[in-house]
């Protein structure tokens, strides 16, 4: 049987009872509850009819699932009804059975409370407590750590807003916060389940744009402690999740007629240490799956379907181990292979437009494959590289020399990144350890301290101007990870970390100096991460997440210029897809977007162009790049828009409940009708006939001949109005109901009485029967919408005779012919 649901934190899975199933072949197995972490978006756990619960890693829809437990754990109480993870500590579960309640700290597969409670129907944790909703109507608040008695009662609360749905529900989940489009005003999501289909029941609140009133900071995705400070008696409450203004931003794929279609041949299996594609503002290159280490280079500015032909390309003669375009000189390329080689190549203007088979110069010197290559930030020229012989070079291009080798790695080196002052050199390395050198001063490192403790890959890059590292590895169970380093001190170890996900690609760090935001994702995934980083607690600052519809190779960010900044677009990067090359803008939702948002678009640095040369700051200069605003010369800085005085969208209640008597409702009724026939104080055609030609006279003679009609029309149906308000009131006091009525009802009088089974004609005795008729014959109850229909029209001919003749008359006068009485009826 299908008993429930839950969502992971940020929206990416959502599971059932049934969904499970797949996981068990036993009968005894079949899942009664489930429930996600909410700090660990891929830890999911069940409880069985075996008396078991178990902890399942999931995966990405792109991998295989797993089919054995990562946990089992064994309460030995009495059949599973529920599981419940506490929504501030970490690890920490609740277990209910039909004798007891238990709480386990997974991580050491101990219980540490096991008192009996009442057997109920649904709880969740409250920080230190337990809301317990028993089979009766109330509501129970309990202390999970003094099960002895309950600490308070709660009335159960009443709804706010229903939604009716055409299928049984056999479960609902709630959509985390930070899954919502609130583009749309989207306030809420829930997913109903039933017997077949996940169906989405999304809640909006009807305006335009995003409106921060509607979006308080939500729970964050970090705990506040861990099981054991839970046990202790220590009561925390979960960060918020942001307080941060990019929170809600959003990554969206740009329009088809941008995309590059129709690529074939790629090669997917680059070394993890390689990005996999490398872009500039003006083109993209791609490694292809042809021998000789070939790579495809595209122009940006001509998207649309590539031939089936052969393209030209770039040959290295061997496999390509990395790659990377020179930040001050979009047409050079540098192309690192497995024979230990540097090759420099040149782009010529205009596009690839032959094959390349040699290079613009050589650089040689490793002893062994090369892992990857870095330009200096500043520096026109100067090549960093890390190869298998365990040694970091740098190079000159424009000598075409060596200048610096740096040593003191055990292991393979895993990432490197310049600083962004390009005073130091950040690595990471296989041997569990994090490195700074100063290059200029030792080849040995500076410091060193404990990094990923995984070995299957990581990478650096420097944050909040130089003051942290920020390294994506892996942890010891090969789970990714994040983890923030100061520069000041790597010895200390790591100030804050957060968990990603399972994966077995490396995440591929890109932060925005301007905005302090990174964007991570890997290759393979489908997910593309988004934090701000701060330069104190909590560190990272969790923002909405970017998904694909499909898995792809990798992102590569553009230079800032290339944003729109009127549409409020932060960053602006190139997606390649299995097949496609496409643009994803990421946009921070504003409502003044006729305004320069000068708060998320400060100056930015100029960081494509050089500030000095290789020979100067290998001489120990140091360089600096100018900066430029992205405001547009038309638009103000919302720092300096004007503050609008607050205007009432709604006229005052008492509008509305003002009471009015009969004569002013007819004659408002009146004013409405005629006021559709047009406005009676228009000029009229001949007032503007002057000076016109005889072959115009007869089109205004007819339009003189139609107005004179409408307005003939108008009179008429005025006076005709006005008599028939007065038949009607004489036809209320004789108690008869007019032929108009009947025709519109399609029955007479007598027969709405006898359907409703009413003697007498009081408002207050048809009322009430019909109040009563139309809920028992309510859908949600097994009734009928047709019998609720012709309760409706009973009761409205017999309440108000003349409604329908009233309305006939309206369609009558508003479109100036007669309409067939049983088409308005219908």
């Amino acid at each position: 049987s299908v008993r429930g649901g839950s969502f992971s934190s940020q929206g990416k899975h959502i599971t059932s009872s049934c969904s499970l199933v797949a996981f068990n072949t036993d009968q005894a197995d079949l899942v009664t509850d489930l429930d996600f972490s909410p700090f660990d978006d891929y830890l999911l756990a069940t409880c069985s009819a075996d008396e078991t619960v178990k902890l399942w890693r999931v995966c990405d829809p792109a991998q295989d699932q797993c089919s054995d437990a990562e946990v089992t754990l064994s309460p030995a109480d009495g059949r599973l009804e529920l599981v419940l993870f506490h929504p501030a500590a970490s690890e920490l579960l609740a277990v209910a059975s039909v004798r007891g309640l238990q709480v386990w700290d997974v991580t050491r597969d101990t219980a540490l409370t096991g008192k009996h409670t009442p057997v109920c129907a649904r709880f969740s944790v409250v920080f230190s407590y337990f809301i317990l909703s028993m089979r009766q109507q109330e509501v129970r608040l309990w202390d999970s750590r003094k099960l002895s008695s309950s600490l308070t009662d709660l009335s159960l609360l009443l709804s706010v807003s229903h939604c009716l749905t055409d299928l049984s529900t056999r479960g609902t989940a709630l959509v985390p916060k930070l899954a919502l489009d609130v583009s749309c005003c989207e306030v809420l999501r829930l997913l109903q389940l039933t017997d077949n289909f996940i169906v989405p029941i999304s809640y909006q609140v009807p305006r335009k744009d995003f409106h921060a009133d509607l979006y308080p900071d939500t729970v964050g995705h970090t705990p506040a402690m861990t099981a054991e400070d839970w046990w202790k008696g220590e009561n925390k409450q979960v960060l918020s999740s942001q307080s941060s203004k990019f929170r809600h931003i959003q990554g969206a794929v740009l329009h088809r007629d941008t995309h590059i279609t129709n690529l074939r041949g790629l090669h997917l299996t680059t070394p993890g240490e390689c990005d996999g594609f490398c872009a500039n503002g003006q083109r993209v290159a791609v490694p292809l799956a042809i021998a000789g280490g070939q790579i495809a280079v595209f122009e940006l500015s001509q998207p649309g379907k590539l031939p089936d032909t052969a393209l030209p390309t770039i040959q290295n003669s061997v496999n390509v181990a990395d790659f990377c375009w020179d930040p001050f000189d979009t047409h050079k390329l540098v192309v690192a292979g497995d024979d230990a080689k540097i090759r420099v190549w040149q782009i010529p203007k205009g596009g690839l437009t032959e094959t390349l088979t040699e290079p613009e110069c050589v650089l040689r010197g490793h002893t062994e494959k090369i892992y990857s290559i870095k330009f200096h930030p500043h520096a026109s020229g100067l090549l960093a590289s890390s190869s298998y012989d365990l040694t970091v070079r740098l190079w000159n291009l424009g000598t075409g020399e060596e200048v610096k080798r740096l040593s003191g790695h055990q292991d393979q080196i895993f990432g490197i990144a310049w600083s962004p002052d390009g005073k130091l050199l950040a690595t990471v390395c296989k041997d569990g350890k994090v490195r700074l050198y100063d290059p200029r001063k030792s080849t040995l490192p500076i410091q060193e301290g404990p990094g990923p403790e995984g070995h299957r890959g990581a990478r650096v890059v420097w944050v909040c101007d130089g003051k942290y590292l920020l390294v994506s590895g892996f942890d010891s169970r090969s789970e990714r990870q994040l983890y923030l380093f100061s520069a000041e001190s790597l010895a200390s170890g790591s100030v804050a970390s957060v968990p990603a996900d399972v994966s077995p690609s490396t995440l591929i760090p890109f932060y925005d100096p301007d905005t302090s935001v990174l964007i991570l994702t890997g290759k393979g995934d489908t997910r593309v991460y988004t934090y701000e980083i701060l330069p104190e607690a909590p560190y990272f600052m969790e923002c909405s997440s970017f998904h694909s519809s499909e898995p792809h190779k990798g992102l590569c960010f553009l230079p800032k210029t290339e944003c729109d900044v009127r549409d409020v677009e932060v960053a602006r990067a190139i997606r390649l897809g299995k097949s496609t090359i496409e643009p994803v803008a990421f946009r921070v939702p504003r409502v003044k977007k006729e305004f320069f948002q000068d708060d998320v678009f400060p100056e930015t640095a100029v960081w494509w162009e050089a500030s000095l040369t290789a020979a100067a700051w290998l001489s120990g200069s140091n360089g600096q790049h100018r900066k430029i605003s992205l405001q547009p010369k038309d638009m103000t800085p919302v720092s300096e828009a004007p503050k609008e005085v607050p205007v009432r969208k709604y006229l005052p209640s008492s509008v509305y409940l003002e009471e009015k008597t009969d004569e002013q409702k007819k004659e408002e009724l009146l004013s409405a009708m005629v006021a559709k026939l047009g406005n009676r104080e228009d000029p009229l055609p001949q007032a503007s006939c002057e000076g016109v030609d005889e072959d115009e006279w007869a089109r205004y003679l007819a339009q003189v001949v139609v107005m004179g009609a409408q307005v003939v029309a108008r009179a008429f149906a005025r006076a005709f109005v006005r008599q028939e308000f007065a038949a009607a009131e004489a036809r209320g006091r004789a108690g008869r109901p007019s032929a108009a009525a009947s025709s519109f009802t399609g029955m007479t009088l007598q027969e709405a009485q006898q359907i409703l089974n009413i003697s007498t004609l009081k408002p207050e005795e048809i009322q009430k029967i019909y109040e009563h008729l139309f809920k028992v014959n309510d859908k949600t109850v097994g009734g009928s919408f047709y019998i609720q229909s012709k309760v409706s029209s009973e009761t409205l001919l017999l309440l108000y005779p003349d409604i329908c003749f009233l309305a006939k008359v309206i369609i009558v006068i508003g479109s100036g012919s007669l309409i067939d009485p049983q088409i308005f009826s219908y």
